[in-house]
């Protein structure tokens, strides 16, 4: 079991830049992956970034050289740097861990607000 608690979502102009925060309440080297992922009123969650034990990352097209996902294992947390926001990233990101078994947990969600 591991506990994710997001912080960092805010109410945003288009342009501007936010930093998300997973934190978690164990070591996160096991797992194999740690996401950030979306979900927007009427859509379905998205994966938004992805960082893998190794250090390997992959993004959505949509975000790809905007966002940056990152982890510092020896704080037990995720980052996700978000540069030029646009409208429609308006929606509540989640922090997920993953791992083969399969385990798969997840935070509670930061509402993320860009206005035009």
């Amino acid at each position: 079991q591991v506990q994710l608690v997001e912080s960092g979502g805010d109410l945003v102009q288009a342009g501007g830049s936010l930093r998300l925060s997973c934190a978690a309440s164990r070591s996160i080297f096991s797992f194999n992956a740690m996401g950030w992922y979306r979900q927007a009123p009427g859509k379905q969650r998205e994966l938004v970034a992805r960082i893998t034990s190794g250090g390997v990352t992959n993004y959505a097209d949509t975000v790809k050289g905007r966002f940056t996902i990152s982890r510092d294992n020896a704080k037990n947390t995720v980052y996700l740097q978000m540069n030029s926001l646009k409208p429609e990233d308006t929606a509540v990101y989640y922090c997920n861990a993953a791992r083969v078994g399969p385990e798969n947990y997840w935070g509670q969600g930061t509402q993320v607000t860009v206005s035009s």
